[in-house]
Formats: C-alpha cells, structure tokens, sequence
C-alpha cells in the first residue's frame, strides 16, 4: 500500500503554472511513474495530458446543471471520455521501460466538481489500470492527483482496484514535492533469445494462428526468466541478500554510470522440453532476435527491482534489426509425423502487428482452409493457421528506438521495417506532449543487429534420414553413387596393374632359366 508520494518539483511547477494560465475548466491526463514495494511509496516523473479525441474534443469536460433558486452549493460534475483516456495508457505505456509505468491519473478541476465527480474518477482510474497493466501483482491500487484550481492545491489519493467503486475507494496519502529524477540510475540489458516451438497437428493443440502461438511462446519465456542469473557490470549476483544489500560479487555497488546487466538463463530449468512423435507435429516455429532493454530505480530501492524491471519488459525483437519468426512445415504429400521490460516489449510489438492486422482485415477476403495451404498475400501473416501453411514463412516484429526523454531518461517506440524516425517523433509529441528530438544522433537505434535463420524444411530439422528424402539428399545419393563408380574403375585399373607385374616377374624368370641352360 502506498503511504506517500514523492514528485520530481520541476515539472509539476510548469505544468501547474501552463493550467493556471490556460484558463481551463478542466483536463484529465496520465501519471508516469513508479511504485516502490519496499519503501511504501510512489515516485511520479511527469503529467502527460490526454490529447483531443479524433473528433477534436477534449478529453473532460464540465456540465452545469440548473441551480435552484438561493442555492449557493456548486453542483457541477465532470464528464471524462474513458475509453479515450484508455485508449491513451495503452500507447503511452508502449512508450515507456522497465521502471516507468503509468501509475494514475490526474485532474484539474475546482473542488466542488471533484467531490461530485468520485464515481467517474474512480472508473476512470480503473479503466486506465486495465489498458496499462502494472505485471506486479500486489499493486492492485493506482493514484489519482488532484489539481484544485479554487483554492489552488496539490492533493492524492490511493483509488483501490480490488474493491467495487465507491466513495471509499478513495484514501488519501501524503503528497510532496522534490528531487526524483538526479537520483534514478540507470540499468541496461541487451538480451539475445532464440525459442523453438512445434506446430501441432489440428487437434492437438489449443494455439493455431501465428499470433496465438507467438503469445504463447512469449508465456513459456518469461517463466524461465524468471530463473535467470543477472551479471551486473560483469560481476555476478550471488544470491538475493546482495542485491538488497547492494553487494555485488563481494564488492559495494557502485551507483555511477550506466550499469550493464547480462541475464544468464539456466540449463534446460523450467524449459519444456518434450518429444512428439510424427502424428502429432506438422512443423516448427523458430522464435529468435535481440532486445535492448532499460531500467531505471531510486537510489533507495535494492539492485533486485531493477533486475525485475528488466526481465517483466523485455519480451517485445528485431530481425533486420529484429526478431524473426520463421515457420518450418512439412513438405506437401507427406504424411505428417512436435518479465520485465523484455516480456512487456515482445508482447506490445506483437500486440501492434495484431492492431494492424486488425485494421486491414475489413479490406480484404478472408482466406479459407482450401486457399490456407499456401502464404496468401490478401490475410496477414498474425492471422495465418500454421498447420495449414505448406511454405516456410517470416514474420518482423517492429524495431525498438529510444529517445531522450527527461534527465536522460529515455523513452521507446516501435517502428516497422518501412517508418523512418519521423513516426518516433510524431508520436512523442501526441502521446507524451514533448517535445520531438531534433538531433537525430541522440536517438539510439540499438536493436540494428539481426539474428540470421535460415528457413529450412521440417524434415531438414527433425528428421533428416526419413524415407521421404528431400531433393538435397537425393543429391547427395547421386554423388555417392558416381563416387563409387570411380572408386570401382580405380579398383579394377589396380586389378590389372597387378596381372601385368605378375607376367613380367614369370616371364623374367623364364628368360633367366634359358640363358642358364644355354650357358652350361
């Protein structure tokens, strides 16, 4: 439970100095920050205001019902575009690493409209934590700031997730402004994967089109994670008493700098490893790439948070620079015969290529079974069934590019093989209300180098020697068998040699009882 919440002093002043001056009514936005188990507190970074919708109207707004004559009570209430505000925590969390999430919502409204308002804020809040799902599991609150405009004044409350929406629901805690950001230090991992999964026949599973298998893939990975070592600036975390302690490898940690982390996932622990036979697997998916990852952590809170934050955000790749997801089927006419910032990174570049694909299945026809035995071009790759596939196939996760953001903090954005850093700038300035990098050079496109797979038949991987003998190793017989054709004509060749030096001996031997006889 949260007790108090601490945030950075030269933001909140600008932002409440811009309201001030605005003169608006009202404005509803997003609270980026952290929660911190061990200490019981909060950290707020930054206040991003909900953009306009597409129609152009703003996200909140104020309605005034009739007074009653001689009553002086205000009686106006806020209405809030909750899906809209939603809609804004997904993609603002795509944005954010390991160590940032969005931790609430704020508003700026007069102290009447608020205590009219507490059944929508409450909404509101909870929607939002369902559009931006916080993986740690005890926080099951999320904050709500309230910024009064008459009499101006900062003040939260803890809005409980677990508990149906009341005017309870909301519990006050200490608010106070002051140094966050000087004091972040900053973790990175560049984390290498490659996951193997087979397709199954029909029946035989639960997961059939790309994306379902995918998430699934990315399920099983982020419980091994879960059992992986970190190596901290090239020194090994011994155990979980040295990270609070913050002692690594026998020496005191130090807090300068960029603090490199290596994860190292044990040997065949928690991996599902199993055997199938050739009735029940019809292919193989190949799940491999690199992903950069970043966390940030208070200077108070244990080294074990930041290795949290990295490995519940890792999993989202890069195969030009990303992950590449190769499908292996078997050939046609034969009978078939198997956390952290790096997980929520898989997950939304997946969950992009699903919106899209999304997008674009009302253009066009939709594939059916007998047309499925073939990649069609008219139906996304996501939405394919593998096991009706008959040609290999690769589906690119988006690139994952970082920007400067506040303190050298920096923010992320995903972008595919044919967007260029402009999409990155766009984005930053609608969703997080920045300003767009200028500098090209201070963005950091890390994920560049790509994991080379080649797409390989299923029997090529499983079965080599089957009965069903690919073109290849039907080359190869042929070349066995001209091979034994010349190691027979050299054979017989020194079959011949041998005769001949056998009648050159007799006969020597003849000659020489001649001229003997001759000689006597």
């Amino acid at each position: 439970m949260v007790k108090a919440v601490v945030a950075e002093e030269t933001r909140l002043k600008p932002i409440e100095d811009r309201l001030a001056q605005s003169s608006l009514p009202s404005e509803v936005g997003l609270i980026i920050g952290k929660f911190s188990s061990g200490l019981d507190r909060a950290f707020v970074f930054d206040l991003i205001p909900t953009p306009n919708n597409d129609s152009g109207d703003p996200a909140s707004s104020i309605s005034e019902p009739e007074k009653k004559k001689g009553s002086k009570s205000d009686t106006s209430s806020l209405f809030i575009d909750k899906d809209w505000v939603a809609e804004h925590a997904r993609q603002v969390s795509r944005m954010l690493v390991g160590g940032m999430k969005v931790v609430g919502i704020y508003v700026w409204i007069s102290d009447g409209a608020f205590k009219n308002s507490t059944i929508v804020l409450c909404q509101t809040v909870k929607v939002v934590a369902e559009a931006a799902v916080i993986v740690e599991a005890e926080w099951d609150e999320r904050l709500l700031l309230h910024i009064c405009y008459s009499p101006r004044r900062w003040s939260c409350r803890n809005c409980s997730l677990s508990s149906n929406i009341t005017s309870s629901s909301l519990r006050p805690c200490d608010f106070k402004m002051g140094k966050v950001l000087n004091y972040l230090q900053t973790f990175k991992c560049m984390y290498n994967f490659t996951l193997r999964l087979p397709i199954f026949h029909d029946n035989a599973s639960k997961f059939h089109t790309f994306s379902d298998v995918l998430r699934h893939a990315i399920s099983l990975h982020a419980k091994e994670l879960k059992g992986a070592r970190a190596l901290i600036d090239g020194k090994l975390v011994i155990n979980l008493l040295s990270l609070i302690l913050k002692v690594v490898d026998g020496e005191p940690y130090s807090t300068d700098g960029v603090h490199e982390v290596e994860l190292l996932l044990p040997f065949t622990s928690n991996t599902p490893f199993e055997a199938f036979s050739q009735r029940d697997v019809v292919g193989i998916l190949s799940f491999s790439g690199l992903v950069c990852s970043f966390a940030y952590l208070n200077s108070k809170e244990p080294i074990s948070q930041a290795i949290t934050d990295i490995k519940n955000k890792v999993f989202s790749p890069n195969f030009t620079n990303l992950v590449s997801f190769l499908v292996f089927p078997i050939p046609p006419g034969v009978t078939p015969c198997a956390q952290g910032d790096i997980i929520m990174s898989l997950q939304s570049r997946l969950d992009i290529i699903c919106d899209e694909a999304d997008a674009d299945s009302g253009s066009g026809p939709d594939v059916g079974r007998e047309a499925s035995s073939d990649l069609s071009t008219e139906k996304p790759v996501s939405q394919c069934v593998l096991h009706l596939l008959r040609k290999g196939c690769m589906l690119p996760f988006p690139r994952r590019v970082f920007a400067p953001w506040l303190a050298g903090i920096y923010v992320c954005d995903y972008l595919q093989p044919s967007d260029t850093v402009e999409v990155l700038k766009d984005h930053c300035t609608e969703l997080l209300s920045m300003k767009a990098p200028t500098d090209v050079s201070t963005i950091l496109e890390l994920e560049k180098e790509a994991i080379s797979v080649k797409t390989k038949s299923f029997w090529d991987v499983a079965v080599p020697f089957s009965s069903a003998i690919p073109q290849h190793l039907e080359k190869s017989k042929t070349d066995d068998s001209r091979e034994l054709t010349e190691n027979n004509k050299s054979a017989n060749s020194g079959h011949v040699n041998l005769m001949a030096a056998i009648f050159i001996l007799l006969l020597s031997i003849l000659l020489g009882f001649v001229f003997f006889l001759q000689k006597s």
